[in-house]
């Protein structure tokens, strides 16, 4: 059910001359999450300029969302993104559970539950 889901979207400022060990990171972020159960969606877009991307990130349920917030991706790989990029803006939507938002809050999430909708 949809309305179970949690979505990340991600808004980030990549560093200059930084592109392509940014590029690096993303590419092994990707390969990462495709081993994680119940991410659904993991959806990188790039600014014309090159200088600014978005991440949208869609999980099954909460479960899910902690489960890639304890993985490798996010352990890992998420500190060595941050060395070729900043974090400007950071959303959560859906119910990540208590765990997840007290970490996702931490690193300077919105969280918004889900309010209304058809939840298909």
């Amino acid at each position: 059910m949809r309305a179970q889901q949690v979505h990340f979207r991600v808004d980030l400022a990549i560093h200059e001359g930084k592109l392509a060990a940014f590029e690096e990171t993303v590419k092994a972020m990707i390969s990462g999450c495709l081993k994680e159960p119940g991410a659904l969606g993991y959806e990188w877009y790039l600014s014309k300029d090159r200088t600014r991307c978005r991440l949208l990130e869609t999980y099954a349920d909460a479960n899910a969302a902690v489960a890639h917030m304890n993985g490798a991706v996010v352990q890992q790989l998420v500190p060595k993104l941050l060395e070729s990029s900043s974090i400007t803006g950071f959303e959560v939507y859906g119910d990540p559970g208590a765990t997840a938002t007290e970490k996702l809050e931490a690193f300077g999430a919105q969280i918004f539950p889900h309010w209304q909708g058809l939840g298909k």
